[in-house]
């Protein structure tokens, strides 16, 4: 099955749910480890399984840990690797100096992110994830903020999903 554009906008930002003991379960299998400063489900695969899931801003050993947003399914990961092998972030990161809009876009994605992560706990620090706001280091992270806040958030992360639109995982999202 192959989800269009309009349906993958629909998985976006459904919604924060509390993370339960299954929650936690399938995100361990889909990384691979035990996940550390879970904090809610903030997107899911179309299996229903957890894809982006929202991390406290420090864990439990209170490490800062400045990722909010973490993309957890295997399959959409392996995806996004792809794009990145192939050159993506550099052409996007180009283009920040080529378009004053994109990077006014770009600058407001990174002052949501810390908005969202200061509204937990503050670390006291302007550095948020994925090279914002000045470079596209990390397709991973665009990709979690928009599935975890919806489109119109992230520019890069809004493109991330257009681009894998035809190739977006179905069925069993958590099989590794």
């Amino acid at each position: 099955m192959v989800f269009g554009i309009g349906a993958l906008i629909s998985l976006a930002h459904k919604g924060f749910e509390p993370v339960t003991e299954a929650d936690a379960a399938v995100v361990a299998e889909q990384l691979g480890r035990p996940p550390r400063g879970l904090r809610a489900v903030a997107a899911r695969c179309p299996s229903g399984h957890p894809s982006v899931v929202q991390t406290h801003p420090r864990l439990e050993d209170g490490t800062p840990f400045p990722t909010l947003y973490y993309l957890t399914c295997p399959r959409l990961t392996s995806l996004v690797s792809t794009l990145e092998g192939n050159g993506v972030m550099r052409e996007m990161t180009a283009r920040l100096d080529e378009d004053a809009d994109l990077a006014e876009a770009y600058r407001s994605a990174h002052e949501s992110y810390l908005a969202d992560r200061d509204a937990i706990e503050p670390l006291g620090t302007d550095v948020s994830a994925g090279g914002m706001p000045s470079r596209v280091k990390c397709l991973h992270v665009h990709l979690a903020h928009t599935l975890a806040r919806g489109p119109g958030v992230n520019p890069f992360g809004d493109e991330t999903m257009e681009l894998l639109a035809d190739l977006w995982p179905s069925g069993d999202c958590a099989a590794r």
